[in-house]
């Protein structure tokens, strides 16, 4: 499968773009990637900080032709995170439930999943942020960005090219 690209400068939020799309459209497969993000949201309502230069990217899917359940796919989208950032991060990335991933205790990655129906059609969205050249300085909640932890700066074309290809592969599989 291979997810049709939407590129904004800047949106409200990534997952919020997906969702017109799919209801404004017959597109089932698709990835969004914005420059800028006003209004990221993160999970309970909680707000994304979107600094210029990270990666804002969305993935939409049909969830009706998954073999997994949707805790499963949680997880799975985390690995495939995970995966990414240990191309480049060579020490030990861990998860913090539901679905933040973590170096040194410290955030670099949130993913958002939200489900919509349209029709009779399931579709999963899930929203990426990783911190490649700045990261948020939260009380009570340490980040970190990946450019900081290599000590040098990362390719963002180059990511976004490497988390398409990983999710189209493993997506793939997991359809009937």
């Amino acid at each position: 499968m291979k997810f049709k690209i939407f590129r904004f400068k800047k949106v409200e939020s990534t997952n919020n773009i997906a969702i017109k799309i799919i209801k404004n459209s017959n597109i089932d497969y698709g990835m969004i990637v914005s420059n800028a993000q006003k209004k990221g949201r993160g999970q309970y309502g909680k707000k994304w900080i979107s600094y210029n230069g990270n990666l804002f990217v969305t993935f939409f899917y049909k969830f009706d032709d998954l073999k997994v359940s949707l805790k499963q796919i949680t997880k799975i989208n985390c690995l495939l995170v995970k995966k990414l950032l240990s191309t480049y991060y060579k020490r030990k990335i861990t998860f913090k439930k539901p679905n933040d991933l973590l170096v040194n205790k410290k955030k670099i990655c949130g993913i958002l999943q939200e489900k919509i129906s349209k029709f009779n059609k399931k579709y999963l969205i899930v929203g990426i942020g990783i911190n490649l050249i700045k990261n948020p300085n939260l009380k009570n909640y340490p980040t970190t960005n990946l450019s900081e932890l290599l000590n040098k700066k990362v390719s963002k074309n180059k990511i976004e090219k490497q988390i398409k290809k990983i999710f189209e592969t493993k997506i793939t599989k997991l359809c009937r």
